[in-house]
């Protein structure tokens, strides 16, 4: 079995992962809050928590795997929505909801285990919230409910910051209620003109962070192998989630591993609404292949940080070019997951080197000098590919070229060959005079170290 090794950020080291019950390894991560479009920064967790879920099911099996991502439906900022476009929660939550898995869709990410709604979780986010309360740790407040972080000694473990940085970090609400400034609300009251929900501290509507806490306890138990998300969830949600489960379970664990991912910038600036260099996943799509995106996002090793830029596109477009050039020219069926790129994915999800892994299949393939050996090669990059949520594609499909007949480009690929073999034999005006007809017929080629590729114009 592979030995799967993962950054643990509550440790800050890199463990040898070893689940709880390797029959039913478990994950959650916190998915998206659904009143806008998910932005790219968004689909950085999505895709790379899909990878190692892909990973998952590979050394334990695919149905010893509970992947859990939540689905937050009531929050403030969908409050907002609904009064300024004066649609119901459930339009404003289901439109998006429906966005964000089309969008995440287009650039490869399968569907979680589960998806659990925030709304169909108050039940169990109340009987928890009971739980914290009778045990000392939360209070009720001026019709809020507030969990009291000097009952929890651990708090701050995870982020690893002192309490007068997490106030300031937490841009915490002054309010008179609180015993604490760094105290959080688990239950607050709705106004009239809110959603709101019948509790024993009246009628309200749950904080942010309980919801993770009570999905994760319903779904995947109250200690689980792996919670994931975004750098920027580590204080206060992630730490947060932490205390709250912990003090509920008795001083249980709340998840074996902790594991995030970096942040993305913007033409090396940080992405923010003000600046206005948000870019939405849902805009990208009809400019790039969601593809294109996906192995954008994976150019970078998940945890440091990746500048976003039209470059970096370009760059990934090109690479899946000559990857797929090479699938074009050689048929194959994929195998097994090729070592080279497996070792690299349990090193803490390496995908700089699995996809260096995946150029070293592709020269293979190229340099081989029999059908066998090239088609093995070839087999051996999409299913490495394939590992990574790449090249599940027909090639025809991706250079545009699947509306030609066979004939046609038995024709095109027959003038590239003939080009090939004439810039080998140092025959230029030959050469040119190829490039000049396949220009004609409005065929652009790309030539690179996999060979040729070819596209309509």
């Amino acid at each position: 079995m592979t030995r799967l090794h993962l950054h643990d950020t509550l440790t800050g080291r890199k463990r040898e992962f070893i689940p709880g019950d390797p029959k039913r390894v478990t994950m959650y991560v916190c998915g998206p809050t659904v009143y806008s479009y998910a932005h790219i920064g968004n689909a950085r967790p999505a895709v790379v928590f899909d990878v190692l879920f892909r990973l998952l099911k590979r050394i334990y099996g695919e149905n010893h795997v509970v992947y859990a991502r939540n689905i937050t439906d009531v929050e403030d900022k969908i409050i907002e929505a609904m009064k300024a476009t004066g649609a119901s929660m459930q339009e404003i939550t289901g439109k998006y909801a429906d966005i964000y898995r089309a969008d995440m869709g287009a650039v490869g990410v399968s569907l979680p285990t589960i998806e659990p709604y925030a709304t169909d979780h108050i039940d169990e986010m109340i009987a928890m919230i009971e739980k914290l309360v009778a045990g000392g740790h939360a209070y009720v407040a001026e019709g809020h409910v507030l969990f009291s972080v000097k009952s929890f000694d651990e708090y701050g473990a995870l982020s690893k910051r002192d309490m007068d940085d997490m106030i300031a970090g937490a841009r915490v609400e002054v309010a008179p209620y609180k015993k604490d400034p760094a105290d959080f609300v688990l239950w607050k009251p709705a106004k009239d003109d809110e959603p709101g929900w019948d509790s024993p501290w009246g009628r309200g509507r749950p904080g942010w962070h309980i919801e993770c806490s009570a999905m994760t306890e319903k779904h995947l138990g109250e200690t689980i192998d792996i919670h994931g998300g975004g750098i920027d969830l580590t204080f206060p949600h992630h730490e947060n989630e932490i205390a709250q489960s912990v003090c509920a379970h008795g001083g249980k664990t709340m998840a074996r591993y902790w594991m995030h991912n970096g942040f993305l910038s913007m033409d090396a600036e940080k992405m923010s609404k003000s600046l206005g260099n948000v870019k939405l996943v849902h805009e990208l799509v009809e400019h790039w292949p969601g593809e294109v995106l996906r192995y954008a996002l994976l150019t970078g090793h998940y945890r440091a940080p990746l500048d976003w830029t039209d470059a970096l596109l370009e760059r990934s477009q090109k690479s899946l070019d000559r990857l797929y050039g090479v699938l074009r020219r050689i048929s194959a069926e994929p195998g097994e997951v090729p070592d080279s790129v497996e070792a690299a994915l349990a090193d803490d999800l390496n995908t700089p080197k699995a996809l260096a892994a995946l150029f070293a299949l592709a020269g293979e393939a190229n340099r081989a000098e029999n059908d066998a050996d090239r088609s093995k090669a070839a087999g051996a990059l999409l299913a490495g590919g394939r590992a990574l949520g790449l090249l599940e594609g027909s090639p025809d499909a991706w250079f545009g070229i699947d509306s030609l007949s066979e004939t046609e480009r038995a024709e095109i690929d027959q003038l590239i060959a003939d080009r090939t073999a004439a810039r080998k034999a140092k025959d230029f005006a030959k050469a040119d005079a190829l490039r000049d007809e396949l220009v004609a017929r409005n065929i652009k080629v790309e030539d690179g170290p996999e060979g040729s590729t070819w596209r309509l114009g």
